[in-house]
């Protein structure tokens, strides 16, 4: 029997496979299945939640998040769908967390610290860095991103976890008509995918602002586009805060069609040693799966 529960983060699905000591026969096949919103359960991603040393993972963190796309391929984390793992080892009673706690997670991205802020949680995603350095910054952007319609705009990448290339616009009448039903082309391609962040600065840009403002949609490689990509609003900050130079401000308000999140980034314009991500986990229902092979 394997047992799951379907959970959100800013409407950014997932569905969470209990698999703690490794047993599962996981398949792309399956994982397409799952995600499946007509013939599965329907989700943005699907999260195998298993001790990391029966997944094979050498790593300080006890559990393993094992995420993977809807298109069944496997990616190296998810910021929404960390603070959803958290939520939901902590209901299961895998794991204790006090308000200010923190526990280790392992992910494809590393060993990540998430804590608990009251009903929150927060993820620290660690280094960051703008792929093109300083240069792509005052360059405005490393590469080009071409919607439906549109004449291609100037992108800038952002290495974090996963890979992230974010887009400026002038107005959220542009954001909200923006055709994002087939993936946006990224030029030069990126040899992995990456996900597209399209923002829209909400802030008054013309003077210090204690906090930024940022609308957001995107566009996720192997899940197209969500209503909330946890590691996309990080990156999206981070892009917005190099843009706006020495008066930008360090913590971010990112509002996505799925809800709010909150970005903390600390370093220079173009690399830092810490980005934290928090906003809320939603457990929405449980049950079992009837027609998963385990071994």
């Amino acid at each position: 029997m394997t047992t799951f529960v379907k959970g959100h983060g800013t409407e950014n699905d997932f569905v969470l496979l209990d698999d703690p000591e490794g047993t599962l026969d996981l398949t792309p096949e399956l994982i397409r299945h799952l995600a499946d919103r007509r013939a599965g359960l329907g989700a943005d991603g699907v999260i195998r939640v298993v001790r990391s040393a029966a997944a094979g993972q050498d790593a300080a963190g006890e559990w393993f998040m094992d995420y993977w796309n809807s298109d069944g391929s496997a990616a190296e984390m998810c910021g929404n769908g960390s603070r959803v793992f958290v939520a939901h080892l902590l209901r299961r009673g895998w794991i204790t967390l006090g308000d200010g706690d923190e526990v280790a997670i392992t992910t494809r991205g590393g060993v990540l610290p998430v804590s608990r802020r009251g009903d929150l949680f927060s993820i620290d995603l660690g280094a960051w860095q703008v792929a093109g350095g300083p240069a792509a910054v005052t360059a405005g952007g490393d590469v080009t991103v071409t919607f439906p319609g549109m004449p291609p705009l100037p992108g800038l990448s952002v290495a974090l976890s996963n890979p992230h290339v974010v887009v400026v616009l002038p107005d959220v009448a542009t954001l909200e008509a923006l055709d994002l039903t087939v993936p946006p082309v990224v030029e030069p391609a990126p040899p992995h995918g990456t996900n597209v962040e399209i923002v829209v600065p909400m802030h008054d840009q013309s003077i210090q602002n204690e906090l930024g403002h940022l609308r957001m949609r995107v566009h996720e490689r192997g899940s197209g586009e969500t209503r909330s990509c946890g590691t996309g609003t990080v990156a999206a900050a981070i892009a917005a805060r190099a843009w706006g130079g020495d008066l930008a401000p360090d913590h971010w308000r990112v509002d996505v069609p799925g809800g709010t999140l909150y970005v903390d980034a600390e370093g220079t314009s173009s690399e830092g040693d810490s980005a934290k991500l928090t906003g809320p986990a939603v457990i929405v229902a449980e049950g079992e799966l009837v027609d998963v092979v385990v071994s």
